[in-house]
Order: structure tokens, then sequence, then C-alpha cells
């Protein structure tokens, strides 16, 4: 047993435990303040989130002249801006070409996807998705003058099909017996290809499909489906449980006070003013 003489011994040994105890209290604040932030931690610490789409996809995403200046608009975009909302950040938007997407989500360029995603089995290898928000068919756009010629599914048989690179569509396009596939990045040059006769017929969503026919006299959607149930749904970079419940509880939200269609309706609407 050690024996402690005079106080000023025992005063010594009290600072000295006093020195450990905080010391020992120091390192834990120390370890908790260097834990790795939360996704959602890092999006308000940074005070805006980074929205990754592809705005050639009216009513989804695609760009107006909005008192004249050029604004990417649409029904995905104003999710966004309800989801920055309830986050309580500023939104920042890249639009990228739809096949760089997933890239630009793994290099930590953006924090999110919405650009009418599909869930695939193959991009949840390397992605998280949220729930799905919108379920859309898969249609047809072709020239007015090709309604006569195509009006089922069996006629684009042999012909020059269009579909975005990358996208849930060309999987359907790649199924057409004897099609001649042309696969481009950008839905606007695919609709520009058909316009210049170059291919027959592209493969779009259906709310998409209609976008450009209503808007172009000489473009025409036939009656026909190539499939549906194909839902959209927010992506998000792996591991990321927290941000993922979270969007879902916005989601849900949105569809409780019938947001999501009013931004749909909205979005149609103003894709198809001149």
């Amino acid at each position: 047993m050690i024996k402690i003489k005079g106080k000023k011994t025992l005063a010594i040994m009290l600072m000295i435990c006093m020195v450990f105890a905080f010391t020992g209290c120091a390192k834990e604040k120390s370890s908790a303040d260097n834990a790795p932030l939360t996704k959602i931690e890092e999006i308000k610490k940074a005070g805006k989130i980074v929205l990754g789409t592809s705005a050639d996809y009216p009513p989804y995403e695609f760009h107006k002249e909005i008192d004249g200046k050029d604004t990417i608009v649409g029904f995905e975009i104003e999710m966004a801006k309800a989801l920055a909302e309830e986050l309580g950040v500023e939104l920042e938007i890249k639009d990228i070409k739809f096949d760089g997407l997933l890239a630009a989500l793994a290099a930590d360029k953006i924090d999110l996807i919405i650009a009418g995603m599909t869930p695939t089995e193959e991009r949840k290898q390397s992605v998280d998705f949220s729930k799905e928000y919108f379920v859309d068919e898969h249609k047809v756009l072709i020239k007015s003058k090709d309604a006569e010629k195509i009006k089922t599914a069996d006629d684009l048989k042999n012909l020059k099909i269009g579909a975005q690179k990358a996208s849930i569509q060309e999987g359907i396009a790649q199924g057409i017996e004897g099609a001649d596939l042309k696969l481009i990045s950008k839905i606007t040059d695919l609709v520009l290809e058909i316009s210049n006769d170059k291919i027959d017929a592209v493969i779009l969503g259906k709310a998409t499909a209609q976008a450009y026919a209503d808007r172009n006299e000489e473009l025409f959607v036939p009656e026909f489906s190539l499939g549906g149930g194909n839902g959209s749904a927010i992506a998000v970079k792996k591991g990321n449980e927290d941000f993922v419940k979270e969007l879902n509880n916005i989601i849900d939200q949105l569809k409780k006070e019938g947001k999501i269609d009013q931004f749909i309706e909205n979005a149609t609407q103003l894709a198809n003013e001149e």
C-alpha cells in the first residue's frame, strides 16, 4: 500500500489524476468530432444539394427560356426543389449526359440522380435507389407521315430504331427483331434524327414521346405500347441508408399531398408552350 505524505504530495497526485481525466475526455471528444459525417450532414454543412440530371427529357427535365434566360425545368426539377427545401438547403443542378450520370455519382460530383432512371438490378449493383415515384409506359415516336406504316410493335421489325444510350429503352430496342439500332446520349439529338428521316422511330417513355409530338405536328405517337410498369427512382451512392430513408419520407409526403401529379401536369403544359 502506498502512503501519501504531506498535503503537497496529495495535491500533486490529485492534479495528475485530473490531467489524465481531462485528457481522456478530450480524446473521446476528438474521436467524436472526427467521426465521418452522414450524407445528409454533409449536404447541410455545404448548404446545398447537387442534383445530377439529363435535361433533354420533357416533361421530366428540359431546357426552357424563362424571362429571357435558359432554365432547366420539369416535374423532376420541381421534386428536387421540394427535396432541397425540406432539407433546408439550396439546389444546384448539373446537366450531364444520361450515360455519364452514374459515373458522376461514383466520383462524388453530384449528391443524387433524378433523371427518369429505372432501378434495374444491374444499376442496383453500383447505387442505391429510393422508392419509385412515377411509373410510365414505353412508346415510340415516329413521323406523322408514317402513321399508316407503323401501327403495331411488329411493324418496327427491320426498321431503323433510336434509343437513348444506357437507358431502359436501349434494352427494349435491342429486342426488336432485325432492328438497325442508333444509340445516342441526348433525346433531342434522337428526335432530330427522326425529323431528318435518318431513323424511323425512337423509343421513349409515354409522357416524353407525347410531349415532343404535341410540340411538333410532324411527329406522332402510335397507340400501341412496348410495355410498361418501369418506374423512376432517385439514385444515391451506396451505403447511404439514412439518406434513402429521408428521400422515401419526402416522396411519400409529396404523393400524399398530390404534388407529384401537379408537378407533372404543370411541366407537361410548360413543355407544350411555344
